[in-house]
């Protein structure tokens, strides 16, 4: 029987594509104050974080990553995934987000990671696969699923404050 192997994100295998999975996600800034994101489980971290950030309503442009310590020193994680270390010249022990799959990253239900948006400001989000979901048809992903609170504003008027 011949091995199957598993393809890179998004590469065609010749066959007819499975229906395939999705992961459910719960991104966090507060207990009450999340947004919950379906993504094809074998997009990448990349895809993830501007899938995070566009639900909060956030520009994308920024740095980010992944990590596996929710709290403390973050950069000391068993587990790390940085843009940083998908830029030419980087100096850095992080996975790629660019080349890591959601599926990668998040096995199972219960795993959370810091995904850390724009590291001037700081913003930490929780990121819990809540669960795992098929594939409809038909639909495009990443897509937004749940929501509660209101986003804040990412670059709220200093005069406001």
């Amino acid at each position: 029987m011949p091995t199957r192997r598993a393809s890179s994100a998004g590469a065609p295998s010749g066959r007819a594509p499975a229906v395939g999975t999705t992961h459910i996600l719960r991104a966090a800034l507060k207990p009450k104050l999340y947004r919950d994101v379906e993504i094809d489980s074998t997009a990448s971290l990349a895809a993830l974080a501007e899938a995070v950030v566009g639900a909060f309503e956030f520009d994308f442009d920024h740095a980010y990553g992944f990590y596996s310590k929710l709290t403390g020193r973050y950069h000391d994680s068993p587990e790390k995934y940085e843009l940083f270390a998908d830029m030419e010249d980087a100096d850095s022990d992080a996975g790629s987000v660019q080349k890591t799959a959601v599926s990668k990253a998040f096995a199972k239900p219960g795993k959370k990671m810091l995904f850390l948006f724009d590291y001037g400001d700081d913003w930490r989000f929780t990121v819990e696969l809540a669960k795992l979901g098929e594939k409809i048809p038909g639909t495009r992903y990443p897509r937004l699923v749940g929501t509660s609170g209101d986003a804040p504003e990412q670059y709220p008027d200093m005069d406001d404050a």
